[in-house]
């Protein structure tokens, strides 16, 4: 919800928009999928294979998708990220998976998101990331500290994000 926020205050209409997550198709993949899906953007994944999305999250997208919504998953990080409003990325390497961090490496170096790839995306388009961040992996410093980036956004969304839903979940104590 955070990163859904986060692109709305950069664009305010997401229905229409491009997001290309570039990366390991794991949870936070999901998330940001099925998110976007419910908000009518296009969402483009990029991963290396044996690491893509899982095939019940696809089709769970598809059942989801609203106001002409649509997933493709693209090989290729380049071909993915051409023309889109967002690219998104998460470390290659989660807790518990440490003993295949030079697997994941390997695999995952050409889905970096540096310089080159962001030049691929549309001139305005934004970086997110939902932090930590290992620069150097998954993303450079150049794209990190650079002025498309809204990973500092995301993180003080997250914080209000976190708050609406504990005044939610506990209601108004008055």
């Amino acid at each position: 919800m955070a990163d859904i926020l986060t692109l709305q205050e950069a664009w305010g209409a997401l229905a229409g928009r491009a997001l290309t997550y570039v990366g390991d198709g794991n949870n936070v993949a999901t998330s940001l999928v099925h998110a976007a899906m419910l908000t009518g953007m296009h969402v483009r994944v990029s991963s290396p294979p044996g690491f893509e999305l899982p095939p019940h999250v696809v089709s769970d997208a598809a059942r989801i998708s609203r106001l002409g919504a649509t997933l493709s998953l693209v090989g290729d990080p380049k071909e993915a990220v051409a023309g889109t409003n967002a690219v998104y990325t998460d470390v290659w390497t989660s807790m518990g998976q440490e003993s295949e961090e030079a697997t994941r490496r390997a695999a995952f170096l050409p889905y970096q998101v540096n310089a080159d790839l962001m030049s691929r995306a549309a001139d305005d388009a934004v970086f997110m990331h939902c932090l930590p961040a290992h620069r150097g992996d998954e993303v450079t410093d150049e794209v990190m500290d650079s002025a498309s980036s809204v990973v500092f956004d995301q993180a003080e969304n997250r914080l209000h994000m976190q708050k609406a839903l504990l005044l939610m979940l506990v209601g108004n104590p008055r």
